[in-house]
C-alpha cells in the first residue's frame, strides 16, 4: 500500500509518500481500505516531536473513513465493504489503517467519506470536553476559544444543541462570522478585544481553551463562581509566572486537562457509543454537519500541513486517500 512515512522529527520534508506492507490486525480490529483521512494539529506535533506522552509514529493520523476490509473474529458486527470510520491511534495518512472495532462507527448516509473523516477527533473531543469534563448544562454559557477550528465549529454545534449560550474567539471577522452562522450567540476578535472585558457581565461556566498560559489570567477573570476550564492545546505556550491561585479557591473553579489520544481503549469505547447514541442521529437530520474547509490529496500532505499551521482553515482540513 501507499503511506506517507514520517521520515524523523522536523518539518513537512520529513512526510514522504512510500510504498510498504498492509497494517495486519489483532482478533478484535478491523482492516479499513482509507478513503479519507484528516489532518489535526496534534499530527502537527507530533511531526516536530512535540506531542505529549508520544511515541515516535512512522505513520500520522488520526481518524479516517473507509470500507471495511477484514474483521477480526471478536470484530462482531462488521462485514466486508461496510462503510466505518472512527478514532485511530495512528496510520490515517495511508491506504489501509486498523481501528479497534470498539471504535468503529458506521458512516451515517448523508455524509461522504470526506464529510465523515472530519467527524471522529473533533466530535469526540467536543462531546467529551463539553459534557463529560465540562459537565455543561442547558442555560449555561461556554466559551470557546479557536472557534473556527476543527474542534471549535464541532463544539459550537453541540453546545446549541444543548441550550447553552455560545462565546467564541476568533482572529478575523470572516471566521467570527462563519462561528455566528453556526449558532455562536457572542463573537470576539481576540486580536482587537480583550475577551475577559468582553464577558465582565455574562461571565462563562465552561471555557474550553487550546491556547494555554497567554489566556490563562483572562480566563480566570472570565470563569463564574464553580465555573469549569477544559485545557486541550497549549498554541500559545505552557510556562505561566506570577500565577495566584486565589481565585482558584476564591471562586471554587475546576481546571481539568485532556488528551483523548492517550486515554484507554475501554474509555474510547465508551466516549464512541455515546456519541453514537447522542451525535449520529444529528446528523442524520442536518441538525449538525462536519465542517469541511478544504480537502487535500494523499500526495499533498506537506501543503495540507502547511495550511493547517498559517491558521487559515476554518473547520477541518481533509485528506483524500482514494476513490
Amino acid at each position: 500500500m501507499k503511506a506517507i512515512k514520517l521520515q524523523g522529527f522536523g518539518g513537512t520534508e520529513q512526510l514522504k509518500l512510500e510504498e510498504t506492507d498492509k497494517p495486519k490486525i489483532k482478533a478484535d480490529e478491523i482492516l479499513v481500505a482509507v478513503k479519507a483521512s484528516a489532518i489535526n494539529r496534534a499530527d502537527i506535533e507530533k511531526r516536530k516531536g512535540n506531542y505529549p506522552s508520544s511515541d515516535f509514529d512512522p505513520v500520522l493520523g488520526l481518524e479516517i473513513a473507509g470500507v471495511v476490509e477484514e474483521a477480526g473474529p471478536e470484530a462482531s458486527g462488521w462485514l466486508k465493504g461496510d462503510r466505518v470510520f472512527g478514532l485511530i491511534p495512528s496510520g490515517g495518512y495511508a491506504e489501509y489503517a486498523v481501528i479497534n472495532s470498539k471504535l468503529a462507527m458506521s458512516i451515517p448516509d448523508e455524509l461522504t467519506y470526506e464529510q465523515a473523516a472530519a467527524v471522529p477527533e473533533v466530535f469526540l473531543t467536543a462531546y467529551q470536553t463539553l459534557h463529560w469534563l465540562g459537565e455543561l448544562k442547558q442555560g449555561e454559557t461556554v466559551l470557546i476559544h479557536a472557534g473556527a477550528s476543527g474542534v471549535g465549529t464541532a463544539a459550537i454545534q453541540l453546545a446549541k444543541q444543548a441550550g447553552a449560550t455560545v462565546a467564541v474567539t476568533a482572529g478575523s471577522q470572516e471566521k467570527l462570522d462563519f462561528c455566528k452562522d453556526l449558532g455562536a450567540d457572542i463573537t470576539i476578535n481576540y486580536k482587537e478585544e480583550d475577551f475577559a472585558e468582553k464577558l465582565a457581565d455574562t461571565g462563562a461556566d465552561v471555557i474550553l481553551d487550546f491556547v494555554g498560559a497567554p489566556y490563562w489570567d483572562q480566563n480566570i477573570k472570565t470563569l463564574k463562581t464553580d465555573g469549569r476550564m477544559v485545557l486541550i492545546g497549549f498554541l500559545g505556550g505552557t510556562e505561566l509566572e506570577n500565577v495566584s491561585v486565589m481565585p482558584l479557591l476564591a471562586k471554587r473553579l475546576h481546571i481539568k486537562g485532556t488528551l483523548l489520544s492517550t486515554r484507554t481503549i475501554d474509555y474510547k469505547a465508551r466516549l464512541t457509543a455515546d456519541l453514537i447514541d447522542n451525535v449520529l442521529p444529528l446528523f442524520e437530520t442536518d441538525s449538525i454537519k462536519p465542517i469541511v474547509d478544504k480537502v487535500f490529496s494523499l500526495e499533498q500532505v506537506a501543503d495540507a500541513h502547511d495550511y493547517m499551521e498559517s491558521n487559515k482553515n476554518t473547520g477541518k482540513i481533509v485528506l483524500h486517500v482514494a476513490e
